[in-house]
This record gives structure tokens, C-alpha cells and sequence, in this order.
């Protein structure tokens, strides 16, 4: 029987060159995904651009989101720490989370309580007595009984603790581990090395910088001693493994900063040392006008400078480097001064003062409340206030 052939069929033929068939395939996929991810990216363009927008404008009112009460003396003083807030006094520590709620509470007895905080652990000593407790996010890590009466300490992340210790003779600086164990002592000679007036630990608890006063004649200096509790330290004496002298300055405070560095801060000068095992100098910088105070961060460390030839002050914040950052002139005076992020938070009693890393002052004026802990909260332009018996979400707004 004959095949009946249908005419408007057709064999078609393979093409001579695939790779051209799936390149038009590949540009046809491509401008299919274009077309769908420019208004995406456009969208995303214009919500940044009214973040950014938003975060850097100045305001002028803050008014109050949330308030969590509590019924509280006013002999209370906060810090902040991990995910929530460390209220202590004499009569113990407690642990607040951000709703102003009691997380745990460790009872104690504390003539003069002072606080020092890292990422990880905090410890509260008692000033002029002998008690240094320290803590986790969890509670209690230990207890430490000095001998002597407690001058100054430093804690690392790891809840070592190294504190100066008073004696009528001579001070001593001695190292214990979070639940009071002994790891290293030291008896200072006032004259070989001087009298020791700062100290601070790294993170791992390895390395101590102390910070010395001494004289020659009728001039003062400082001397910044490294010891190295580690195994690059036990070779050597004291396990000091660098010194430095700085003549007619006082070296009065040290703390650690991102990057494995420590800033050691005179009354006109800073300078950086970086180094886990043998810190070396980095950054030496001198300034021509007197330090009121300092701050830090992980990321940055800034001053409250006196102006010297107009009146008011000026914030200077620094990179972990030392690279200046932002200067800007404050006509206030503010007695507290932290940075959270890329934000510098002023206050002193009601009075506050918000200035962006760019120099940017944000807000400037009064809250209803005085003011004893400040820091951001999640979302824009929210913050968190503390003060005597009420922890307060405030937001800016125009």
C-alpha cells in the first residue's frame, strides 16, 4: 500500500551549530532575570536611600515608645552587658533584660561597688575592700577575697582578673582566675618601677599592661610595662616582655581595642601598641589640647577635648589604627560618653547628645528623666534609657 504523504508536514533538520541555539537560549534566560531584578534592586536602592536618609537627618524631640517600671532607690548604677543590663549597688548585682525584668539576682555586701565590663564576663568589686565578683551572662562564674584592700582591677573575657592592691609599704598587682585562685603576684619597688595607676588585661587573660607613675628629681613620668603570662613570657624576667617611658605625662588609663591592640591614653597624648605575644608600638599621637575623658568601642575609641582659645568642648573619635575620624565642637558639658555602633551617645543628668561617626549631631536636648544608662535599640532611631526606676524605649523624631 503507498504511503500517503501530507504535504503541509515537514522533516525538520537539525541545526548545523548547537552552541548558537543555547547562546540565544542563555541570552533569553539573562534578560528574563534582568527585567525581574531591576525593580528589585531599584526597590532596595530606595529603601537604603531612605535609611540612610532617615539615620543621618538631626531631630529635635524625643518622645517615649515603651516604659518598663519598677519601684527602685536611686542608690542603683547600671551598665550594660551582652543582652541585657547589670544593675548593682551595695546590696548585690542583678541581671535585667530589656524589658526591665529580673533575670537572676546575687545578693552581697558592697561598701563601694565599681564595675568593669568586657563581651563576655564582667566583674563588680568592692572599691577599698576585699570582695571581687565575677559574672557571665549566666550568673555567678566566682568570688575572689583579696588580702588587701582593692584599688583598681581589670577583668578579661575569660573572667581572669588582675587588680592593685593596697599596702602601706608597697602595692601589689595580683592575678587570680575567675574563682579566686592565685595565677600570678607581683610586689611593685616604687623605686625601680613606680606606682602603678592603670591596668589592663587582653582578652585571653595572657597579657597585662600596667601603667606606672615614677619621678626623677622634682619631673613626673610614666612607665607602660607588657607582662606576658603565656609561654613567650615565662623566659623572661618578670615576664616583662616590653617597656616604654614616657617623660612628663601621665598615663592614666588603658584599654583594649579590636585587632589584638591596646590604646594607653596621657593627659595629651595616645598611643597604640598591637601585639598578642610582644606588643609593639603602632601609633603615637600627641594633642595640643587637654583630655577631659575617654571612650571606646570594639571599633572606635574617642576624647572629650577642652578647647583652649574659645570656650565649650570637642569630641574627637579615632579609628583602631588612630586615624582621626570626626571632630566636632560641643557647646555642653557631659559627664558620661559611650559609643554604640557608628553613634556617640552624650549624657549628663536629662540632658543628651547623639552625634554620628560622620560628625552628624542627631539630637540635642532634654529627656523627662534623668538619665543613667543609655544605648540603641533595634530599629531606627530608637534607644534605650535607664534611669532611676524605669527603663524607656525612646524614639527621635522632628
Amino acid at each position: 500500500m503507498a504511503q500517503k504523504k501530507i504535504p503541509y508536514l515537514q522533516v525538520v533538520k537539525p541545526p548545523e551549530d548547537m552552541k548558537e541555539v543555547k547562546k540565544k537560549a542563555r541570552k533569553f534566560r539573562g534578560e528574563k532575570l534582568k527585567r525581574m531584578l531591576v525593580p528589585v534592586i531599584l526597590a532596595a536602592l530606595a529603601v537604603c536611600g531612605t535609611y540612610l536618609l532617615l539615620d543621618n537627618e538631626a531631630y529635635g524631640q524625643a518622645r517615649t515608645a515603651a516604659g518598663y517600671k519598677s519601684e527602685l532607690s536611686d542608690t542603683n548604677s547600671y551598665a550594660r552587658f551582652s543582652n541585657g543590663i547589670v544593675r548593682y549597688n551595695r546590696d548585690g548585682v542583678v541581671f535585667l533584660n530589656r524589658q526591665n525584668e529580673e533575670k537572676w539576682i546575687y545578693p552581697a555586701q558592697l561598701q563601694n561597688p565599681v564595675i568593669k565590663v568586657r563581651k563576655d564576663a564582667f566583674a563588680v568589686a568592692d572599691n577599698g575592700g576585699n570582695t571581687i565578683l565575677v559574672f557571665t551572662e549566666d550568673g555567678i562564674k566566682g568570688e575572689i577575697e583579696t588580702t588587701l584592700p582593692i584599688e583598681s582591677f581589670t577583668v578579661s573575657d575569660q573572667g581572669i582578673v588582675s587588680a592593685i592592691l593596697r599596702n602601706e609599704t608597697s602595692p601589689m598587682i595580683i592575678s587570680y582566675d575567675a574563682t579566686g585562685n592565685i595565677l600570678v603576684e607581683q610586689q611593685v619597688t616604687l623605686n625601680n618601677t613606680g606606682y602603678p595607676t592603670a591596668l589592663e588585661l587582653s582578652d585571653d587573660g595572657n597579657l597585662l599592661a600596667v601603667s606606672y607613675l615614677y619621678t626623677k628629681g622634682t619631673a613626673l613620668g610614666s612607665r607602660v610595662v607588657f607582662y606576658n603570662f603565656g609561654e613567650t613570657g615565662k623566659e623572661k624576667t618578670d615576664n616583662i616582655v616590653a617597656s616604654e617611658e614616657y617623660a612628663d605625662t601621665l598615663m592614666a588609663d588603658i584599654f583594649c581595642i579590636g585587632g589584638g591592640r591596646m590604646v594607653v591614653v596621657g593627659d595629651n597624648s595616645f598611643v597604640i601598641y598591637r601585639g598578642n605575644d610582644v606588643p609593639e608600638k603602632e601609633t603615637e599621637v600627641s594633642l595640643n589640647q587637654e583630655i577631659q575623658s575617654v571612650f571606646h568601642s570594639d571599633r572606635y575609641f574617642g576624647m572629650i577635648l577642652l578647647n583652649k582659645e574659645k570656650s565649650g568642648y570637642e569630641v574627637r573619635l579615632y579609628d583602631r589604627t588612630g586615624n582621626q575620624v570626626m571632630s566636632r565642637e560641643i557647646s555642653g558639658e557631659y559627664d558620661h560618653a559611650v559609643i554604640d555602633g557608628d553613634e556617640i551617645l552624650l549624657y549628663d543628668g536629662p540632658r543628651i547628645c547623639i552625634i554620628k561617626a560622620n560628625g552628624i549631631v542627631k539630637f540635642q536636648g532634654e529627656l523627662d528623666a534623668e538619665v543613667m544608662e543609655m544605648f540603641c535599640a533595634a530599629g531606627l532611631n530608637r534607644y534605650y534609657v535607664m534611669s532611676v526606676n524605669e527603663l524607656s524605649v525612646i524614639y527621635l523624631t522632628k
